[in-house]
């Protein structure tokens, strides 16, 4: 029977959506590593693939033609296999060290989720981090005041995003069904494409995110007209990867969730 009910749960990202404005921390040690084995990553090479399980974000970027080219320059080869487990060997301690200094939660985001939880929604969370690294992301941002009802990490799942396991897991941990009455909300395109493949309605998050990749002092220092052009080409970004709905950050989803909603109850699917 077609469900045309309220909504049940908001399944949000961590970094760039709740936490670290900019999505700064997995940048840092990204660069790190990579400079370490005499390649020199841009901030667009490092953020390209956000959102993916770490090991899979450090394979896609062994992949990006620059990359595996200045790679081969170096140690004589393309980037294999064991040189992804090798960097992934190395990332995994840098970035338990920085986590931390990275756990800030954003501006409006406790308010935004005491909102939610008004309106009856449950709180889940999906992430591109390994059990360990969220725990120290979910413990900073609890001095912050936000805490999810449910945390899921791609090491407790089949695979990681685009896939919808973490999702799936949510909904279980989360006991809410159907699908449908969840909104996957995130600042990157396979946080979307973890929200459609899991059959959820979908949020992009503008700023604080991936796509504009700025840290909070940076993007208020810009000039009014630059911050509206960045967050239009961030917002055509998300919304190509498929979002119902764009906005400017969580604090700002709450009319989103009522045309969703409203959706819903008319009987209309993500």
């Amino acid at each position: 029977m077609r469900y045309r009910g309220p909504l049940k749960a908001v399944i949000l990202d961590w970094a760039g959506t709740t936490v670290d404005y900019g999505c700064v921390a997995p940048v840092v040690v990204l660069k790190e590593i990579f400079k370490a084995n005499g390649v020199h990553l841009t901030d667009q090479q490092a953020r390209r693939d956000m959102g993916l399980l770490k090991k899979d974000h450090i394979r896609a970027v062994t992949e990006i033609p620059r990359v595996a080219h200045d790679w081969a320059e170096r140690f004589g080869k393309r980037p294999t296999e064991p040189d992804v487990d090798r960097l992934f060997a190395s990332f995994i301690p840098l970035q338990l060290d920085c986590l931390a200094r990275y756990s800030a939660v954003i501006p409006g985001v406790p308010e935004a989720v005491t909102r939610f939880r008004e309106r009856g929604l449950k709180i889940g969370s999906t992430t591109g981090y390994t059990r360990p690294m969220l725990d120290i992301v979910i413990r900073g941002a609890a001095r912050y005041g936000y805490s999810p009802d449910a945390s899921v990490t791609p090491d407790e799942a089949p695979a990681g995003r685009p896939a919808p396991w973490m999702c799936y897991r949510n909904a279980i941990l989360l006991e809410v069904y159907p699908l449908e009455a969840c909104v996957k909300i995130g600042d990157t395109s396979v946080d979307i494409a973890e929200g459609l493949n899991a059959g959820m309605w979908t949020i992009g998050v503008i700023e604080g995110g991936n796509e504009i990749g700025l840290s909070q002092a940076e993007w208020e220092a810009l000039a009014p007209a630059e911050r509206e052009s960045l967050a239009e080409r961030a917002r055509q970004r998300l919304m190509e990867a498929g979002a119902h709905e764009s906005v400017s950050s969580l604090s700002a989803c709450d009319a989103a969730l009522d045309r969703l909603e409203a959706m819903l109850r008319a009987g209309e699917r993500p």
